[in-house]
């Protein structure tokens, strides 16, 4: 499955459609796309903190979560009504307080459905999170000149 979204129509896509979860204090920064997934990154925030010094569950969840969503419209093109369907994610080992990294993996694209794996690693390659994440997305995808113009 080809490329259909660099890194900048990615984030131009984001910043225009969801301005709200994607902009500069947000923290998330997409940092590579490739055939059939990617990597993002989550910067470290104070308020994402967990009593205990840990980086929150639902933090964790949400950069999974986008994860995915960027790895579906790289591979989709702009498509900006995909939604989660389904997100189940183990907590493997507790992140300090530091950047955190998601990697998603398409596992299956289908016509409607897809779905990946996402893992975020820990220092010292081990895991603090695994995820699988379902995404719904319509049977027609939009001409990849969309995110061109919207941003041009």
């Amino acid at each position: 499955m080809p490329v259909l979204m660099t890194v900048e129509a990615l984030e131009c896509l984001l910043a225009a459609e969801f301005p709200q979860a994607y902009h500069p204090a947000s923290g998330l920064v997409v940092e590579a796309v490739w055939d059939g997934g990617c990597r993002v990154r989550q910067r470290f925030r104070e308020d994402s903190l967990r009593p205990g010094g840990t980086i929150s569950g639902p933090t964790m969840m949400a950069l999974a979560d986008f994860t995915m969503y960027v790895a579906l419209l790289g591979a989709i093109g702009p498509v900006p009504l995909a939604v989660t369907t389904n997100l189940n994610i183990n907590f493997l080992r507790k992140p300090g307080r530091c950047d955190l990294t998601a990697e998603a993996r398409l596992l299956k694209l289908g016509k409607r459905l897809a779905v990946g794996e996402i893992v975020i690693p820990r220092e010292w390659r081990s895991r603090a999170a695994r995820a699988r994440d379902v995404h719904l997305f319509a049977a027609q995808h939009v001409a990849a000149g969309w995110a061109t113009a919207l941003c041009a």
